[in-house]
């Protein structure tokens, strides 16, 4: 659990300053679950440079409740989480010394999101709240004053931890949360699971991941894994003692990130081999008289496909919708792909010789959409929420990896794509994972960059 602080002070001299402003959110890692914001009346003057800067005045303040008002709020709130700040050094100085005026001694673990950013994402030409989150495409409102900047540090850190991918922060986390006490039960965890889409991971009771997973529904899923009657779950529901997610607002994030998270964390129990993973592709051929045709075969890595697919009957029904939908000869290409044959020219006569050499560019124009190689696109979906946008990345045809970004910010430049982009390693198996997305799913867009 995380707070994610933001405070305003009147200025002055070194731990003299006074609060003036808190905002607060407690984060789960997930969704906010608890808030507070108020003015404070610091009891002491604000220094004119203050004033200008925040907008807030000594007028502002005197119907303010006083520190020790707010004091039990800011310690329930905060209470068995880590403080996130950015700057936190500063911000956790300045609420130590508020509790040590009144006789208490504040102590919380801290991240600040100032060395997070320079770890996480590099490069950047100032790495300022306002600056960093403009550059990023994060939009803030209230600039120096609490609750813009909270919220600003907090959409800041989600994507912080979106980036880290060898899970550094979350396992600190985990192993905090196991200490105080999760309580084992497998019905109590799949309780707190949201039925959205994305990626899980089983911990067992040292806080190492087990078993990486995705579903479009976590919850669900699983429920299923620890239901399940065979050998390999009935070994991870013995060891299961508490699971984490991530919400990837879309299959395709999950499967992508699925796929590069067992890679990178090596769980016990994800023993897929790379090699079942859609073993039959569409490939597009020449015969002897130099004609094209389609032929699905058992995918070879060493060549590039145009499609990806679990079985020859859901390679067939692709060709098939080519087909129809491009206004291909119907003989031609149906002969080719149920017969996967070879087409001689000696077969036909003048006249189809020259309608099949006319065949050829439509039969490369029908599949370019699902041609990736030396393309920068971005292939957008939805984010993990209604106002935000997803997008997964490739450039030159290679997969660099994904971002989320609010409906109203552009992400097509390069350098704002840059600044977002959270990576992922490519590998075959990844462009084989894009390939049949495209051609299962609807509502994503392909755009230019």
């Amino acid at each position: 659990m995380y707070a994610i602080l933001d405070i305003e002070t009147t200025g002055g001299q070194f731990n003299e300053e006074g609060i003036t402003e808190i905002a607060i959110y407690r984060f789960d890692g997930t969704q906010v679950v608890d808030q507070f914001i108020s003015l404070v009346n610091p009891e002491i003057e604000i220094q004119p440079f203050v004033v200008k800067l925040t907008g807030i005045n000594n007028a502002m303040l005197r119907s303010a409740p006083k520190f020790y008002e707010v004091a039990k709020r800011i310690l329930e709130i905060t209470q068995d989480c880590v403080v996130v700040a950015h700057n936190a050094e500063f911000d956790y100085r300045i609420l130590r010394t508020e509790f040590r005026r009144l006789g208490y001694d504040f102590r919380r673990p801290t991240l600040c999101t100032v060395e997070l950013s320079k770890k996480l994402i590099l490069e950047q030409q100032s790495y300022s709240l306002g600056k960093l989150v403009r550059s990023l495409g994060i939009p803030i409102a209230d600039r120096h004053r609490a609750n813009g900047d909270a919220i600003a540090t907090l959409k800041l850190f989600q994507l912080l931890l979106s980036k880290d991918l060898e899970k550094n922060i979350l396992t600190e986390m985990i192993k905090s949360d196991i200490k105080i006490g999760i309580a084992p039960k497998l019905l109590d965890i799949v309780e707190q699971l949201p039925s959205s889409t994305g990626i899980y991971y089983i911990h067992n009771q040292m806080g190492t991941i087990i078993f990486i997973g995705r579903s479009t529904n976590i919850k669900k899923k699983v429920s299923q894994n620890f239901t399940s009657n065979t050998a390999l779950f009935k070994k991870i529901q013995k060891e299961a003692y508490t699971v984490t997610f991530e919400k990837t607002g879309n299959e395709l994030i999950a499967l992508l990130k699925e796929s590069e998270e067992i890679a990178v964390n090596k769980p016990i129990y994800n023993k897929v081999s790379p090699k079942a993973i859609y073993p039959y592709s569409l490939y597009i051929k020449t015969n002897t008289a130099g004609f094209l045709y389609f032929s699905i075969e058992k995918t070879d890595g060493r060549k590039k496909n145009i499609m990806a697919f679990n079985s020859p009957s859901e390679g067939l029904k692709f060709t098939e919708k080519i087909i129809l939908d491009h206004d291909l000869n119907p003989f031609i290409a149906q002969f080719n792909t149920k017969n996967n044959k070879k087409i001689n020219s000696e077969s036909f006569s003048e006249d189809s010789v020259e309608a099949f050499s006319q065949y050829n560019p439509r039969l490369l124009s029908a599949v370019q959409d699902y041609v990736l190689d030396d393309k920068n696109i971005l292939l957008v979906d939805k984010g993990r929420k209604i106002e935000e946008k997803s997008a997964v990345v490739l450039e030159e045809g290679k997969l660099m990896g994904y971002c989320y970004y609010d409906l109203n910010y552009q992400i097509t430049a390069k350098e704002r794509l840059q600044s977002i982009l959270i990576p992922l390693a490519f590998h075959r198996n990844h462009r084989n994972i894009i390939l049949n997305y495209m051609n299962k799913r609807r509502g994503y867009k392909l755009l230019k960059f």
